[in-house]
């Protein structure tokens, strides 16, 4: 009888355990996985396209993979200085970083930004002094 109570005790207490242990781990949540579109501008022989990598209210930092194309001028501009991501109330973010290619007839890389807070409806990114023209990049969130 002493073992049966025991045994029914060891297995109470194991599996009590179990359930404590198992409710008080953290829920592992996982983001949302979106495919940014991919937006092109073929101006003045410079194509120009800009896919987002992650603008989401999740990240601290918002990516957006540049590619440049040409076969006429040289890519040689500070995207630091001639880029600005405008939110959908019209004010204007400066980027952090670029971390790509410098120079040539094809670059590419990423351009970083701060998270804007609160996450707008919308953003654009304007890049200028490509081909003396302004290029419009837009993206619902």
């Amino acid at each position: 009888m002493k073992k049966l109570i025991v045994t029914i005790l060891s297995i109470v207490t194991f599996v009590g355990g179990f359930l404590i242990f198992y409710q008080s781990r953290p829920v592992e949540q996982k983001m949302p996985i979106t495919d940014w579109e991919s937006k092109t501008d073929n101006q003045l022989a410079v194509t120009i396209t800009v896919t987002p990598i992650d603008i989401s209210s999740q990240l601290k930092k918002w990516e957006f993979e540049i590619v440049m194309d040409t076969h006429s001028v040289e890519l040689n501009q500070d995207l630091t200085k001639m880029a600005v991501l405008v939110d959908d109330q019209g004010k204007e973010y400066k980027p952090l970083s670029w971390e790509g290619t410098i120079g040539g007839h094809h670059r590419e890389g990423l351009l970083i930004f701060n998270q804007i807070i609160p996450t707008p409806k919308s953003v654009q990114l304007k890049v200028s002094g490509i081909g003396d023209v302004i290029r419009s990049f837009d993206w619902q969130l």
